[in-house]
Parts: structure tokens; sequence; C-alpha cells
């Protein structure tokens, strides 16, 4: 009984309507994202986007970024943005208001940025064949790999990116951070610089005194005049 060897047409083919399912999800779940009326809705849209994301990359053969994709940004980053806006119950309908009076400006910006992205992305995609691996490097690991060019050829471009994120956390901390006035706090500067005079200040007092007499009641010599007659009547004494 002959056997059919697997074509690698039919592979191929099968990768091509994985890889057009799952973009055609992740464009979906990216269009809900910014849609939604729910921000939880949002968030979970996010999280089916990155889901997809993380799948493409595994079709690609980048097992080590689609992991790091579903361990940190869904399994760490969305689940804390998704406790924080179930927790601050924003409000959404302050938020989408003047979403269509900014509408054709931000339009206008995407399809900048996206012709843009096209211009520097296109090239990659008029490759015919791929060069094949040096067979020393495949048995290395996409890992070790990806660590060898981020560290020799792009650390520069790393360090950046890492001050970047760091200014943009500090900043996110200072815009977001409001004193309240009902609210007590001790200031660590204060704390450092002061000194044991300005804590304690010892008073030199007699330990006793000759007694104070109290001041004696003054008399009151006031009389309590009488209260008026009412009208039609005589005071003692008075003739009629």
């Amino acid at each position: 009984m002959p056997i059919r060897l697997p074509c690698p047409h039919d592979a191929m083919t099968t990768t091509t309507v994985l890889f057009y399912i799952f973009a055609a999800v992740l464009l979906f779940a990216a269009f809900r994202v910014i849609t939604a009326r729910s921000t939880v809705h949002a968030a979970l849209f996010l999280v089916l986007a990155f889901f997809n994301a993380a799948c493409i990359w595994m079709l690609l053969q980048a097992e080590f970024l689609a992991i790091s994709l579903v361990l940190v940004y869904v399994g760490a980053v969305m689940v804390l943005f998704l406790f924080v806006v179930m927790m601050l119950d924003v409000n959404v309908e302050a938020l989408r208001e003047g979403f269509w009076k900014h509408f054709p400006v931000a339009a206008l910006v995407g399809v900048v940025i996206a012709l843009e992205m096209s211009a520097v992305l296109l090239g990659g995609f008029r490759l015919t064949e791929a060069a094949p691996p040096d067979p020393n490097l495949a048995s290395m690991g996409n890992t070790k790999l990806l660590g060898i060019e981020i560290y020799t050829r792009y650390v520069y471009p790393v360090q950046i990116a890492a001050v970047l994120l760091v200014v943009a956390i500090i900043a996110a901390i200072a815009l977001t951070l409001r004193r309240r006035k009902d609210s007590r706090y001790v200031n660590p500067a204060d704390q450092v610089r002061v000194k044991p005079q300005d804590r304690l200040r010892i008073v030199k007092m007699q330990a006793s005194g000759p007694a104070v007499e109290p001041p004696a009641p003054a008399a009151d010599a006031a009389q309590v005049a009488p209260s008026p007659a009412p009208q039609g009547t005589n005071p003692p004494g008075a003739k009629a």
C-alpha cells in the first residue's frame, strides 16, 4: 500500500489558513478595544488581541516572543489593568464626551502613521525566498540567539528604551500624585534636619514657693431694687 508523504504545499496552506484566522480575530479584537462601551470589555478584548498576536508569532517560529507576550502582557499587565479598571469604576460617558469632535484629526493621524509603517515594513514582504539558516546557529535556539543580538548589536537601543520607560514611569507617578487636604503626613527631610534642642525644651522652675492666698470675695453692696408696681395700683405707703 503506497504511503502518501506530506506535501510542503499542504503545510504552507494550513499555516496560511491559521495565519488568516488569527489575523482576523486580532483585527476584530483590536477594533473592539476602541469601540467597546465598557472598559472591562475593552480590557478583555485586549487580552484576546495579545493572545492572537502570540499565536501568530508561534507560526513565525518566534516561540520566545510568543511566550513572553502571554506571560508578561496577558498574565501580568492586563490582569493588573483589569483589576484597576474594575476598582476605579471609571465614568466612561464623561470620557467619551467630544469623541466625534476630535475624530477627524485622530483619523488623519492614524492614517499617516499607518502609511509610514507601511513604507518602512513593506520591504520585508518582498522577499521571495528566505536564505537557509546556518546549521550552527539553528542548534543554539531562538532564545540564545535573541539574547546575543540584543546585547551585542542592539545594546544601545535597548538601553535607550529602558531609560525612556523609567522616565515614563516617573512622569506617570508625578502626574497622578494628588495630595489630600484631609490627610496628615510627615516630611522625611524635616525629620532628618531636626535638632535635639528643637524637640525638647527644658524650663527651670522653683520647686516650692510661698502659698498664694486666694482673693477675698468682693462684698455685694448693690441692693436689690424693688420691682415696679403694676399700673392701676399704689405702692405700699403711698396715699391714694
